[in-house]
């Protein structure tokens, strides 16, 4: 396998939900994610921020780590609502997504707003998972690879001051339950990781692609062995802590 030397990488996006009493989800994922599954697979859990101190200090001393949704570009100011990367930090998260479709469509995010945001949580000491993919109509008009293409030229900087964690996500699939068919996936993929290589050299091979939309325990081993995709970005069924443990136990066979 190509990609056998990455480990896989399974996010859990809680987007709009979640309460403190939320809190036994994550505990049933802790507790699953035993030995034997920490030794191929890393887990991560990105509730909203009023959760991530609360959640960074449940799984502290665990295997699994932590982010933010979304942080903004600066560092502190007079952004009312929004949350730096470094409070991400501060409150115990390792890690942050930017750039997701619906930051992007509902927030009218650019990939130079993407970019920033992705600078910003290298200055924090984060790990950016940096989102892309194409809409419905830009697929049915062909145009699905330019724009993820442009998408990632885009969204991360020329020189990569830290890791980074690239997700491909057809728009199209996110909560509809149409999930691209494996030669899709297999597809973008393929062309984000040449894209990477391209640009970053050999850097750019030891990048994690992650595919979210509609992962599911029903589809996840057969997305998850595919080629160049090294895990999942997990939206609905990383709220049901057995959903989300079938996904990871699928990654890394």
């Amino acid at each position: 396998m190509a990609h056998g030397h990455l480990r896989h990488l399974v996010a859990g996006n809680w987007k709009m939900n979640g309460l403190r009493a939320s809190t036994g989800v994550l505990e049933t994922v802790i507790e699953g994610h035993d030995a034997e599954l920490a030794a191929r697979v890393d887990l991560m859990v990105c509730p909203p921020a009023t959760l991530i101190g609360a959640f960074a200090a449940k799984a502290d001393g665990s295997t699994i780590a932590i982010g933010g949704q979304d942080c903004r570009a600066e560092p502190s100011g007079s952004f009312t609502g929004d949350i730096a990367a470094e409070m991400i930090a501060d409150a115990g998260g390792s890690a942050v997504i930017v750039g997701h479709s619906e930051r992007r469509t509902l927030h009218g995010e650019s990939d130079a707003d993407v970019r920033a945001k992705a600078e910003a949580a290298w200055r924090a000491g984060l790990l950016p998972i940096v989102c892309v993919g194409e809409t419905r109509e830009e697929r049915d008009g062909g145009r699905a690879l330019a724009v993820v293409v442009r998408q990632i030229a885009g969204s991360l900087p020329d020189a990569l001051p830290g890791d980074v964690v690239v997700a491909y996500e057809p728009v199209w699939a996110i909560g509809t339950g149409l999930t691209p068919t494996v030669a899709d996936v297999a597809e973008m993929h393929g062309a984000i990781r040449r894209q990477l290589i391209e640009r970053y050299g050999e850097a750019g091979g030891s990048i994690r692609l992650l595919y979210g939309g509609s992962v599911k325990p029903a589809n996840a081993a057969e997305l998850m062995a595919v080629a160049h995709v090294n895990g999942a970005l997990v939206g609905g069924a990383s709220l049901v802590a057995d959903d989300f443990l079938a996904i990871a136990r699928a990654c890394g066979v």
